[in-house]
């Protein structure tokens, strides 16, 4: 295959400056007292009095609120704990959640790369711009079997396939056990007023959304920019336009969306929905914030998010709606009898190590990767410090279960953002200390494990994108020349049933490309993964 070079137009990136990326000054979050850890807590992480390592990372904020609202993160008590046990001393670089692109590429265009960077999941992602393969990064598989066994026997060989470049490893990646992460969830108290049972079919549900806009919901079915978060729809009929989403079809291999009727099918859903009132006439320009507070507002009725989240969105929903009970149900089937979210790739970030850091830093480096993993790591990331946020009883953890969003907030930060290598479908020590956690877990086994649409995939990915990036999907949102023609033909700006003209536009703006080298490399089994179910 070919090799991947830095693109001109990241190299014209470098007369561009880096915004400062630590947050925002102002936070509603509370933080505690003093940044000095508690002096009761102990480890025998530390090697002696070994210095810590030092080293830079940069961290993309994930749009957890705790984060993007800190005034300087790497001053932040739970960092300073996290460093005392791993015998550390972290320079975190933040990377803004929604500009993430952008500053990936100001930093490779620039050379200001640090010691460690995180990136998507792959070793081919279009934010790291072909950094991989030219270089940039070292091959870890040598320091692995000596100081990772850990991670090597924790994290599935199946994920380490994603992280290899010719054979060899260049990132520790996180994990998902359940790749179908995403669900759709209901305010069950608004479905009990309606007097209607859980929707199964988009007619049940159409049905349940038109009950909802009677009882006043202002978002009966809560929409969003891209249809991201938000795209249930075209699970139902399979029509998913994303990187993971090839098909094979008449001997070639191409995207979803060239089955016109299901594409068709899926889009007048949508349309039906906007022309009835059922989604926001605005939802192509609602961004993740206004979504998120609209549900927690009690404005909405149903919407698709990650899972394990749900609970915590709960409790803050019932600071405004002391009443609303949520629940995550079936998502809609479509004549296949199957529906679901898209599933993910088996992890969503991983971290690479800079080929200018020295072997002995890099050294250090694994090692703290391989604590993440540990029995002392996952106490602390799950249950935080003794006698702040828990007690010992007779051996026994009291967990202090957040009371307010603030509590919240830092609960995710701490369980999710910060612990950076981990299975990444829920914390399992947290479920198992509620009811609701409990139930929660069996929905991930029997709703979530029954669900979730997959399509033929490539790593690396597709050179032929790189080409055209009107055409140029990511793994969970349409390439633009897709989305804009969906969002007109919902708008009623387009005819729906000028699909076929759609994909006429895509193959000539580069599509034909893409077709003949997923093609190609399908037919050789080269980086071919196939869906998961």
């Amino acid at each position: 295959m070919k090799k991947f070079i830095l693109s001109l137009g990241i190299i014209m990136l470098a007369f561009s400056v880096l915004t400062a990326c630590s947050g925002n000054s102002s936070s509603n979050n509370k933080q505690p007292a003093t940044n000095e850890p508690a002096a009761t807590q102990h480890t025998d992480s530390a090697e002696g009095n070994a210095e810590p390592t030092k080293f830079s990372i940069s961290l993309r904020t994930l749009a957890v609120n705790y984060v993007e609202n800190h005034v300087n993160i790497n001053e932040d008590v739970w960092v300073k704990r996290l460093e005392e046990l791993s015998n550390t001393d972290l320079d975190i670089k933040l990377i803004p959640h929604a500009e993430y692109e952008q500053k990936m590429a100001q930093m490779f265009a620039i050379s200001d790369i640090p010691d460690v960077v995180q990136a998507n999941g792959g070793v081919s992602g279009k934010e790291l711009a072909g950094s991989v393969q030219a270089g940039l990064f070292m091959p870890l598989d040598e320091i692995l079997q000596e100081y990772g066994q850990d991670l090597l026997k924790s994290i599935p060989e199946s994920v380490w396939e994603y992280q290899k470049l010719d054979g060899q490893i260049y990132a520790i990646p996180d994990w998902l056990s359940n790749t179908s992460r995403r669900a759709t969830v209901i305010r069950m108290d608004l479905l009990e007023k309606t007097g209607l049972p859980v929707p199964k079919t988009v007619d049940d549900y159409l049905n349940v959304l038109r009950e909802f806009k009677k009882l006043g919901v202002e978002q009966p079915f809560q929409a969003r920019e891209n249809l991201k978060y938000s795209d249930v729809f075209f699970g139902t009929f399979d029509a998913y336009s994303y990187n993971t989403m090839f098909m094979e079809q008449d001997g070639q291999i191409v995207p979803k969306f060239f089955d016109v009727e299901n594409m068709q099918n899926a889009i007048q859903t949508y349309q039906t929905m906007y022309n009835e009132g059922l989604i926001s006439k605005e939802f192509a320009t609602i961004n993740p914030a206004t979504y998120k507070n609209n549900i927690l507002a009690g404005k909405a009725g149903i919407w698709n998010m990650n899972a394990n989240e749900v609970l915590q969105w709960e409790q803050q929903l019932k600071e405004t709606v002391p009443d609303a009970k949520l629940a995550v149900i079936a998502s809609p089937t479509g004549t296949d009898g199957k529906g679901g979210n898209y599933l993910y790739s088996p992890m969503t970030r991983n971290f690479l190590i800079n080929a200018n850091v020295d072997k002995e830093k890099a050294i250090e480096i694994v090692k703290f990767f391989n604590w993440m993993v540990s029995e002392e790591a996952t106490k602390f990331f799950t249950y935080g410090w003794e006698g702040e946020t828990y007690t010992l009883n007779n051996g026994t953890i009291n967990y202090k279960q957040p009371e307010n969003a603030d509590e919240v907030n830092l609960e995710r930060y701490r369980t999710f953002w910060l612990w950076l290598v981990q299975d990444q479908t829920y914390v399992k020590g947290l479920m198992e200390l509620t009811p609701e956690g409990q139930e929660l877990m069996q929905v991930y086994d029997t709703i979530l494990a029954n669900e979730g649409r997959d399509g033929i995939k490539f790593e690396p990915r597709l050179e032929a994108f790189s080409d055209n990036p009107d055409i140029s999907p990511l793994g969970d949102v349409p390439a633009p020349l897709i989305i804009d023609h969906i969002i007109k033909m919902i708008y009623g700006q387009e005819p729906i049933s000028d699909w076929p003209n759609v994909i006429e536009e895509w193959k000539a703006k580069g599509g034909e490309a893409v077709i003949k080298e997923a093609t190609e490399r399908y037919n050789n089994n080269d980086g071919v993964f196939l869906p998961q179910k």
